[in-house]
């Protein structure tokens, strides 16, 4: 990102969920290959929803219509927990990378 900041990209919800799903894609990584189209593939796709859904719903310049999208990224921050959760209980996370990535979702879902 460029020092200067504009429209979507100076906010920081945008900004912490956009690191957010730098790190789910990082720890992916690690997940078994077998889950390529399946775990890693719906973890990765919630977990940009969230910056996606936030710079979309500002761009719409409609209060209305800006909040209709960030109940869709609020959404997808709850499949990415529940992905999260899952990908630690089948073993492909480690308790520390597991954390690294669910400190940033609780972040996020605070803001």
């Amino acid at each position: 990102m460029s020092e200067e900041k504009e429209g979507f990209k100076k906010l920081t919800t945008w900004q912490k969920a956009y690191d957010l799903s730098l790190e789910v894609y990082r720890v992916a990584k690690l997940f078994p290959k077998e889950e390529i189209y399946g775990l890693i593939s719906q973890l990765q796709r919630a977990s940009v929803s969230i910056p996606a859904n936030i710079a979309e719903g500002y761009e719409r310049n409609h209060r209305k219509e800006y909040l209709q999208f960030l109940y869709v990224a609020k959404g997808s921050l709850g499949e990415v927990e529940t992905y999260l959760s899952l990908a630690k209980d089948l073993g492909y996370l480690s308790e520390k990378n597991y954390l690294a990535v669910e400190d940033k979702r609780v972040e996020v879902s605070k803001l």
